[in-house]
């Protein structure tokens, strides 16, 4: 039996040798008419003049987006304090808010407050240990003393708070 073999199915590559490109002859294959010379003008015209104008009008949707946004959350925040306002204006809410607020009673009322009534999940903890080391200050001290001290003395003294009495008003004098 005589052995034959199958022809490769791909053919053999032969390492082809580079031929140098001629660009010149690529390049004088190209013909250009007058009317292509003028289009492509046109073109890179109306690239130079649309491409700013794009920008802006991309700009400008950019900006009236985050100003809808902007007023969505105004009306969202216009509708909140509506809200308020509307709650405000119930007696009923101003005494809860009187009562719960600032502790007003009325007259003949025994009131209990509650101290440390939180339960301990709520209470605060301290965070971080209290180290015995001494540690340098990386600050300085006795500047911020001076400071404090100052701003302490030339600031303006105000009127003390007094909580839970309303400001009396000066009643006018009649002269004759």
């Amino acid at each position: 039996m005589a052995k034959t073999t199958a022809p490769p199915s791909r053919p053999s590559r032969r390492r082809a040798e580079r031929r140098p490109v001629d660009v010149r002859g690529w390049l004088g294959g190209i013909r250009l008419s007058g009317f292509m010379v003028i289009m492509l003008g046109l073109v890179v015209l109306a690239a130079f003049v649309l491409v700013p104008t794009i920008g802006t009008y991309v700009d400008q949707r950019q900006q009236i987006a985050a100003l809808e946004a902007a007023v969505e959350l105004s009306g969202e925040e216009v509708a909140e304090l509506e809200s308020q306002r509307d709650r405000w204006s119930d007696p009923a809410y101003i005494t809860t808010q009187a009562r719960e607020r600032l502790y007003y009673v009325r007259p003949g009322e025994v009131v209990y407050l509650v101290d440390n009534d939180l339960p301990p999940e709520l209470a605060p903890q301290e965070q971080v240990p209290v180290s015995e080391d001494v540690e340098q200050t990386r600050t300085d001290w006795m500047s911020q003393l001076v400071r404090s001290v100052t701003a302490a003395g030339l600031s303006q003294t105000v009127k003390a708070p007094t909580i839970g009495v309303p400001d009396q008003e000066p009643t006018p004098s009649t002269t004759p």
